[in-house]
């Protein structure tokens, strides 16, 4: 019967030093591997290389224990191509799957698990079968076949590839965190833009619509005056434009690069007043935030702009307040209006996009940010800052 070895590392005593320096150098050659189809392919022809055979694949096994992805080395594009679909994980394959166990065979048609191979398919002998494992969690299967210059592979050989199969269980796992971090930090930057196009480009489109719904009117009444409405509407426009540019380039919006928050926050009070016609009030200390860096001065400027585009079309408010200071060393800013107010909490759990997108802004930038409302008796919006930031300059 054909050898049958247990999953796992056998003895390496009988290895040489060489047999060891190959799998070490092997094993260094994929260790700082990112990318995850590059570091599947080396690993493939690393794995064919140590031990001398003439084709090596290696099997990705899925929770269904069904073959998802199947990497070789020895073959080119041309006879993948011809022998057609990809292997399931059935006859010597899916027997490592299910057994999760080393096989070694110096005769595969002879096995009473082969299944034979598929049309077009190179003629294979001798078998090498080794599981890959990470952490205690099956990852897949190596398979070599065709020992070059021996009928069979030898129980060295099999040590050689379950030693390397360890590092390669590790490397695969690396790169697979580094392509979830990846695609991560792309999700991230998706609800960035969206939370800077809705709580920006958006409100400054609603604000224009707020400042023209009376030019009809103003023309009989006020020509002058509804030319210069329409004059501004259309610089906000083409603000929003410009804005729009920067985020497909994916820059932060040029009127909130953050540099000036004191600034930014007086610009911000000044296109509300224009734009809503409703009262405003700033109280901002030029001193304030600092030390908040770019990034972070952008996110409050967003915080701002949405906490006055809620005061003017859900609030109703006919008087706002804006206060920008420090309180005990850190930046502290306070938007509060007289409008009709809210339930905080029934809000919160209908899952208000607004407010979310508030707070996600405040939890990215170190702040806790506070709503304070009930109806009829207007709202209260308090962000405070930490002390220092480990962006801080």
């Amino acid at each position: 019967m054909a050898p049958r070895h247990p999953s796992g590392i056998s003895s390496d005593e009988s290895l040489d030093a060489a047999a060891l320096n190959a799998v070490d150098e092997a094993a260094r050659a994929i260790a700082g591997l990112l990318d995850i189809e590059e570091a599947l392919q080396l690993i493939v022809e690393r794995v064919r290389t140590l031990v001398g055979a003439r084709y090596a694949a290696l099997g990705i096994v899925g929770a269904d224990d069904r073959i998802q992805r199947f990497i070789t080395s020895g073959m080119s594009h041309l006879q993948r191509e011809a022998i057609g679909p990809l292997p399931r994980g059935r006859g010597l394959l899916g027997l490592i799957i299910r057994e999760g166990s080393s096989y070694r065979i110096p005769d595969i048609a002879a096995h009473p698990g082969s299944s034979g191979f598929p049309a077009n398919h190179p003629p294979m002998t001798s078998f090498l079968g080794v599981p890959v494992t990470s952490r205690g969690r099956s990852i897949g299967n190596f398979y070599l076949t065709d020992k070059a210059g021996a009928t069979e592979f030898t129980a060295d050989d099999q040590r050689l590839v379950e030693l390397f199969a360890l590092h390669a269980g590790i490397a695969i796992d690396n790169a697979r965190l580094h392509q979830q971090a990846a695609e991560y930090a792309i999700v991230q930057e998706r609800d960035r833009i969206g939370r800077d196009l809705h709580d920006g480009i958006i409100q400054s489109l609603y604000a224009v619509s707020l400042s023209l719904e009376d030019v009809p009117e103003m023309m009989v009444s006020s020509p002058g005056e509804a030319e210069g409405r329409v004059d501004a509407a259309i610089d906000s426009l083409q603000a929003s434009i410009r804005e729009l540019r920067n985020f497909i380039y994916g820059l932060r919006p040029e009127t909130f690069n953050g540099a000036d928050v004191p600034a930014g926050i007086l610009a911000l009070g000044e296109q509300f007043r224009y734009n809503t016609l409703v009262e405003i009030d700033i109280d901002v200390d030029p001193e304030a935030g600092r030390d908040l860096s770019p990034e972070r001065g952008a996110e409050l400027l967003q915080l701002v702009r949405e906490s006055l585009s809620n005061a003017a079309r859900h609030a109703r408010a006919r008087h706002v307040v804006v206060t920008f200071r420090q309180d005990a060393g850190a930046p502290m800013l306070i938007v509060a209006d007289d409008g009709v107010g809210f339930d905080v909490s029934a809000r919160v759990a209908a899952g208000h996009q607004g407010l979310a997108n508030m707070e996600a802004r405040a939890l990215a930038i170190g702040a806790t940010m506070r709503v304070e409302s009930a109806g009829g008796e207007g709202t209260r919006i308090i962000v405070a800052l930490p002390t220092r930031h480990p962006d801080a300059k």
